[in-house]
């Protein structure tokens, strides 16, 4: 039996469906019950817990040979990460009380980072599953390309995408979500001992000319990427609703300015195999069906 948190987004639900495929046994786990019917379809078992609450979590995961902990996204914490602390202390209980076999955790590229930022709270997460006596692999995917649905619009609709990475022409370590949720079900049915440390990114670094290019030939018109200007930063997120944009600005300036990366620079990184073409197709179908005939051609890869 795995026990998956995070079901209900791309990675959690790819890893499941992957399990499912193999003909693996998975427990659900969502915050509320309607967020589990599509799973209970599928022949999924169903549990209710929130990820803050550590005795629900300890029920969930009891029975499990293995549990999948992917933290809930927090974009604007709260000054010292209250959020991530709380979702930290209820995973700790839980995975102490209900003691599975072994566990995989998502976490990120810049876990290891020097300076304080948004993957910080990653940080955290890994520093408090170290301190337990279970089997532990941690999975440290590179900058989701999947995050190119913020710029579907933009691109559609002005030819340009606004890219916060720079500059333009810098290649990143990127990945498709779909890929490290791939990964991450062949991850958790190893029977691995002590703690490991898998990174993974997809099958080339990806500039945002790039993905400003694969939007082009999605679309079938001209898109250039723009930077954003770095004093610009904090006030165009404050506008967007941000209370505390520094750590996102953080990151970024992790990515930017090169000490958010892999060890040897991706040289042992496991390697993804789907192209920010096909993803880009998927997210133009999926969110502005106006330009999506160009996507749906047989000569782009359109994972399902």
């Amino acid at each position: 039996m795995y026990a998956i948190t995070g079901i209900t987004g791309k990675v959690g639900g790819e890893l499941a469906r992957n399990l499912l495929a193999a003909g693996q046994r998975v427990r659900a786990i969502v915050r509320n019950a309607s967020k589990g019917e599509e799973w209970a379809t599928r022949g999924c078992e169903v549990a209710l817990a929130k990820m803050e609450d550590g005795l629900a979590l300890a029920d969930a995961f009891t029975g499990a040979t293995a549990t999948f902990i992917l933290p809930p996204p927090e974009f604007d914490p709260e000054p010292g990460y209250p959020e991530a602390r709380a979702v930290i202390d209820g995973v700790v209980e839980a995975l102490t009380k209900a003691k599975p076999a072994r566990v995989l955790c998502l976490s990120t590229i810049g876990a290891d980072a020097v300076h304080d930022n948004l993957h910080s709270q990653s940080t955290m997460m890994e520093a408090a599953l170290r301190k337990l006596t279970l089997p532990l692999t941690i999975l440290r995917p590179g900058w989701f390309i999947d995050n190119a649905s913020y710029d579907v619009a933009s691109a559609c609709e002005t030819g340009v995408i606004h890219t916060f990475l720079q500059p333009p022409g810098k290649a990143f370590p990127m990945v498709a979500a779909k890929d490290v949720g791939s990964v991450a079900a062949d991850l958790i049915q190893e029977s691995e001992t002590g703690i490991r440390v898998v990174e993974l990114e997809g099958p080339c670094r990806v500039t945002p000319n790039d993905l400003a290019a694969a939007f082009a030939t999605v679309i079938g018109k001209p898109v250039h990427a723009r930077p954003v200007r770095r004093d610009l930063w904090s006030g165009l997120l404050r506008s967007q609703g941000m209370k505390n944009p520094r750590p996102r600005m953080r990151m970024l300036d992790g990515f930017n300015e090169g000490w958010i990366e892999f060890q040897d620079r991706g040289c042992k990184a496991i390697k993804g195999q789907t192209s920010a073409v096909a993803v880009i197709a998927a997210l133009v179908a999926e969110m502005h069906p106006l330009c999506a005939a160009h996507a749906m051609q047989p000569d782009i890869p359109v994972h399902p």
